[in-house]
């Protein structure tokens, strides 16, 4: 099996009544095992069970994103949001066996308490009374995932998908930046009863599941979904705190010297995307010139990232450019009886193809660093700790960018880092947002656009609006995928960003120190929780007061600002 390449990997529909047999079979053992031998085999039986619909599911959702019109894995995706939120109560019922066992103390000594603490998070998601909002929320999913990948948008005489106009909208002349980036958003303007029409059901489908399960409102089900143990609304307000009042001006700054070097008076929506006069840096050469260089750059960097790279590339676990038809984004996953990671994107031209190909590489190469960790939550850790694996790679690699962007390198330096200060407002004002909308559930599509204005106003003061009638009206947030697929998942982009930020810096002093605690900190996969993994890497904590703006001032001398 190890042999074969992805193209070849089996996918089969998991037979659930069959797999729930065995499983609460298996759980009867594990209750019953007399022999703490007995309960880990046990636990390790559970794991293969849940690892095989895993690996179905990722299999045919990985086929379905590269064509979102292929019948056949669309039917399939479509019956996985109908079915797999059963195997929810198979998680809950293996969580209480977990808690509510004779040999917990063993079993916890055994494993570790991160499965044990999960465990208690996660027991308070999920009930039978719920599966039926579950279901409707993954069909509205897959509705807004089918809407954007077959997005149609038609510009002087072609036809673009959201992945493929991108480049238009970074081209120097601003009257065609202006065109191509208003018919983007004209595409979500003639969406937008249906878009907004998606997320209001989404908002009342999650707030009936937080009040069946005995939750105030849907955040702290969120939270508990997201599988935070160590921190809680209340350090993430204080965080976003910190960023508007370090991160924000700085921000701003930016922007001001980016109007400056571009010559206008105000920077437009339409201007945003383009950051030099002579043009965005952009990668040199074709996609397989690109991937190759990649490959060198892996090579050099360490065995590890070499030999893994390898192994993406002879076992086709990469789909990497963008076509008619799949969906936008990109993101990698992990196919668990194959132990292999897969890494999809939608390469158009611009340096966000080279983002990927370290971003993304990094969350593989942590995955596979931490595969045989058991159980099987071990392999990722929870969303915020897993975004230090790839926003880090994103570091390490700069030593190699001349190879992508030749004598654009310098560009390409200055505006990642300066898109990294300018990510931070932004993600902040993503997360304020769903809190906000969550508990305040009984708000309208306007009200909602209305919140998203104040975010705008509060963390993103630059934006200008007012020549575009859709954006104006406070409805940029309904193009970010995450608010609708994946609650409350995008402050942990803000939290791996200050902990990039710092193995950055560690890496400037002493590569081969920071390159061992980044090492170590991806074999260790989910084995423990977020605050805990930051110690584990020599990482400072993002939620401290003064930790936010210490790596600030520190980056900043590279901005100029």
């Amino acid at each position: 099996m190890s042999q074969i390449t992805f193209p070849e990997f089996t996918y089969e529909r998991p037979d659930l009544d069959r797999l729930e047999t065995a499983f609460n079979a298996v759980l009867e053992e594990l209750k019953a095992a007399d022999h703490l031998n007995d309960a880990i085999a046990a636990v390790e039986q559970i794991d293969s069970i849940r690892a095989s619909v895993s690996t179905a599911y990722n299999i045919g959702y990985i086929r379905y994103s590269i064509n979102t019109r292929d019948e056949f894995y669309r039917g399939e995706k479509d019956w996985f949001d109908q079915h797999l939120p059963r195997t929810e109560q198979w998680k809950v019922d293996y969580y209480r066996a977990l808690l509510d066992n004779p040999h917990r103390e063993a079993l916890q000594q055994h494993f570790g308490a991160q499965l044990f603490d999960s465990a208690e998070v996660s027991i308070r998601t999920f009930r039978p009374e719920i599966l039926e909002e579950l279901q409707s929320v993954n069909k509205l999913s897959s509705e807004f995932t089918q809407m954007r990948g077959g997005a149609e948008i038609e510009l002087e005489g072609e036809t673009y998908n959201l992945s493929s106009i991108t480049p238009l909208e970074q081209v120097p002349d601003r009257e065609k930046r202006k065109e191509a980036s208003s018919a983007k958003w004209q595409w979500f303007a003639e969406n937008r009863a249906r878009i907004e029409d998606i997320y209001a059901e989404m908002v009342k489908l999650r707030t009936s599941m937080a009040a069946k399960l005995g939750y105030d409102n849907f955040v702290g089900l969120g939270y508990a979904n997201m599988n935070r143990t160590d921190y809680g609304p209340e350090q993430v307000a204080n965080f976003r705190r910190q960023i508007q009042d370090h991160i924000v001006p700085i921000a701003q700054k930016l922007y001001d010297k980016q109007r400056e070097r571009l010559g206008v008076d105000r920077l437009h929506y339409y201007d945003l995307s383009f950051r030099f006069p002579t043009g965005n840096p952009k990668p040199q050469g074709t996609p397989d010139e690109i991937v190759a260089h990649a490959d060198r750059m892996y090579q050099e960097l360490s065995k590890e990232t070499g030999d893994f790279f390898r192994y993406l590339r002879d076992k086709n676990l990469m789909d990497l450019e963008a076509k008619d038809g799949k969906a936008p984004g990109g993101y990698c996953t992990f196919i668990n009886d194959y132990q292999s990671p897969y890494i999809f994107s939608n390469f158009n031209g611009t340096s966000h193809d080279i983002d990927v190909l370290t971003h993304e590489f990094g969350h593989a190469f942590q995955v596979y660093s931490s595969r045989d960790q058991r159980p099987l939550e071990y392999n990722w850790p929870t969303y915020d700790a897993a975004e230090i694996h790839s926003m880090s790679m994103e570091f390490f690699t700069y030593p190699w960018m001349e190879g992508f962007f030749g004598p654009d390198t310098d560009k390409y330096y200055f505006s990642h880092v300066a898109g990294s200060f300018r990510f931070l407002p932004y993600g902040c004002a993503v997360d304020e947002f769903q809190h906000r909308v969550y508990e305040n559930p009984e708000l309208d599509n306007a009200g909602r656009n209305a919140i998203w204005k104040e975010m705008e106003a509060k963390y993103l003061p630059h934006l200008d609006y007012s020549d575009h009638d859709h954006l104006h009206d406070g409805t940029f947030w309904q193009s970010q995928g995450h608010i609708f697929s994946v609650p409350f998942y995008y402050i942990d982009y803000c939290l791996a960003q200050i902990c990039a930020f710092q193995f950055f810096l560690k890496d400037e002093q002493d590569h081969e120190s920071a390159w061992a605690d980044y090492v170590r900190l991806c074999k260790a996969g989910g084995s423990k929780s977020f605050l805990e993994l930051v110690e584990l890497a020599g990482l400072e904590n993002p939620f401290e007061d003064g930790v936010v703006k210490k790596i600030a001032d520190r980056m900043r001398e590279r901005l100029d600002v």
